[in-house]
């Protein structure tokens, strides 16, 4: 649905982007994150028409955005960081001036407010004044503007910013019902959101895409070995060295664990899952198995790997 090649935008001197490209499939909810200054913003401003790319390419639905802008601006609906509200009009009568601007006929403006007023959960609110709203329903309100004339893309920049837990996840819901139907880009510093919300995540960072992949397989693509740790009722010596000669097993150590227990650490190159050899070693090897899971980052530690010069993170 969204076709981004080799993306290169420069601010005078300032390389903003550098040969950025990735796709984004129709229905897709994708995270798009990275630190400030990475390139978010200007990239979704490109995909959105707001600006001119100084080299490179985006279509949406197989039109350029450069040489169609007015047709690629019908199909995507857009949230701002800050929504842009008339504060003194109704909840109503914005959404009739946005619909009237993004071109909805007369015929379907009504029917495209009442839908989206109740997508949004405003039906409540849709005769008060914007500035009487909360945060929270301004922000249902930025959404339901972005989403008035029917979009197949939803481009969403900190939809969830400054908004409390109940609204988080009332917005969190709003957005994951939208796949399918739309395809949404998803931009947010609250890592939580994405993992919750996303089925896919690309990060960059200084201008360039670092790693991209679904929130299961992200680590996978980060680290070079892959960790599982066993816990055993028993002696794991024999065990540890059963393990130690498998192929692919680059590490074995022992950590403390609960009296009678014993918590193993096994590394191997990445991609490699031992899960039901190391089972099958276990109980072999006359042990109870109390526990076998893959050790693997969260979400926030990929994102700090892959945008930080740090060296290395221990795992947990």
């Amino acid at each position: 649905m969204i076709e981004v090649d080799e993306l290169t935008k420069f601010y005078g001197n300032y390389q903003a982007l550098n040969k950025i490209s990735f796709t984004v499939n129709k229905g897709e909810i994708l995270g798009f994150l990275g630190p400030n200054g990475a390139g978010k913003s200007t990239t979704m401003k490109i995909i959105t028409g707001f600006l001119s790319p100084t080299e490179g390419t985006v279509r949406i639905d197989g039109i350029d955005v450069v040489e169609n802008s007015l047709e690629t601006r019908k199909l995507i609906g857009y949230l701002p960081e800050h929504p842009p509200l008339y504060l003194d009009m109704s909840v109503y009568n914005y959404l009739q001036f946005c619909g009237r601007i993004k071109g909805v006929s007369s015929k379907r403006l009504k029917s495209s407010i009442d839908s989206v007023v109740e997508k949004c959960g405003l039906t409540k609110y849709y005769k008060k004044q914007c500035h009487a709203l909360s945060k929270g329903y301004r922000q249902r309100v930025g959404i339901a503007q972005a989403m008035i004339h029917e979009p197949a893309v939803l481009i969403l920049d900190e939809p969830t910013i400054g908004l409390d837990p109940i609204q988080i996840v009332e917005i969190r819901e709003m957005i994951k019902a939208f796949g399918g139907d739309h395809t949404v880009i998803l931009s947010t510093h609250i890592l939580p959101e994405v993992d919750m919300t996303c089925e896919r995540v690309i990060i960059i960072n200084e201008g360039k895409v670092i790693t991209e992949g679904s929130t299961f397989n992200l680590c996978d693509n980060v680290l070079d070995n892959s960790q599982i740790a066993l816990v055993i009722h028993g002696n794991g010596r024999e065990l540890r060295e059963r393990i130690g000669a498998i192929e692919g097993v680059t590490d074995v150590v022992t950590e403390p664990g609960e009296p009678g227990t014993e918590k193993i650490v096994v590394s191997a190159a990445s991609g490699n899952d031992l899960r039901p050899q190391l089972a099958r070693l276990a109980v072999e090897s006359n042990n109870e198995l109390l526990e076998l899971r893959t050790i693997s980052l969260s979400l926030e530690e990929i994102f700090i790997k892959v945008t930080t010069k740090q060296p290395e993170m221990t795992l947990s």
